[in-house]
């Protein structure tokens, strides 16, 4: 096996445990000891991880906050069908949060008709739900330039005062450990208190936010249900001991 077959087998495992032993790659990779040594130390060079005794750990990278516009345009098909799904979740006189994101804003057109009352953070979200005709309040705060969401200590201190049938949430990342993630501090807790709020939460996730990380957390794996198209078969598991999973498709 060539060395750069070796690195990227040594990544895949990593990104499925976190850590790796260097007896267990030797075994699996059929070299020896001294190969895996300057392998993990060639790979730590280039940031792909951290050696630690006996092995290796993966190296978390913290992911940047793309603008609700750069977001817009990105996995356009698996988001509208995560939102027709979700759609079909809510009833008639059913109180909903729409947190700020793409794929709960793709939801608005397929509730178009049904007697729910909406809540959200988001400018984008208020008006075009006002737009399809759908009882809508919008949190008070400051509303942030990057992704047109309302987050400030106002907002959480009225969202204290509402209680949901169901919140429909975003998130910029999720890990089995470090649980689900965004890039600002005041977001995170914004989407916290919506979940501690609601009788039901769900999460709305393309396949790409698995296995991701970044700054501030919003709240356990466990805390809401997650609808996606696809997860990672070697995360499929882990996840389904913590929550339940549906995917659709």
């Amino acid at each position: 096996m060539l060395t750069e077959e070796r690195k990227s087998e040594i990544l895949k495992l990593l990104e499925v445990n976190d850590i790796v032993k260097n007896r267990d790659l030797m075994s699996l990779l059929d070299v020896s000891e001294s190969t895996i040594r300057r392998d993990l130390q060639e790979m730590e060079e280039e940031n792909l991880l951290s050696r630690i005794h006996g092995g290796a750990r993966r190296v978390i990278k913290l992911e940047p906050e793309l603008t609700m516009m750069e977001k817009a345009v990105k996995n356009t098909h698996e988001k509208r069908k995560i939102a027709e799904y979700a759609a079909t979740l809510v009833n008639d006189g059913d109180y909903i949060y729409l947190d700020a994101g793409t794929t709960t804003y793709d939801m608005l057109p397929y509730l178009q008709g049904k007697k729910c009352h909406v809540i959200t953070n988001s400018v984008y979200h208020a008006t075009l739900s006002v737009d399809v005709g759908l009882a809508t309040v919008i949190i008070g705060g400051e509303v942030r330039q990057k992704t047109k969401s309302v987050v400030s200590h106002v907002s959480l201190e009225q969202l204290k005062l509402y209680y949901f049938d169901k919140a429909f949430m975003g998130t910029n990342g999720i890990h089995v450990d470090y649980g689900y993630t965004t890039a600002d501090t005041y977001e995170a807790k914004v989407k916290n208190v919506v979940i501690s709020q609601a009788q039901r939460a769900y999460v709305l996730a393309d396949s790409t936010k698995f296995n991701k990380v970044n700054f501030s957390k919003i709240a356990d794996i466990d805390t809401a249900s997650i609808i996606t198209t696809t997860v990672p078969k070697e995360l499929k598991q882990k996840l389904l001991e913590l929550t339940t999973i549906k995917e659709v498709h």
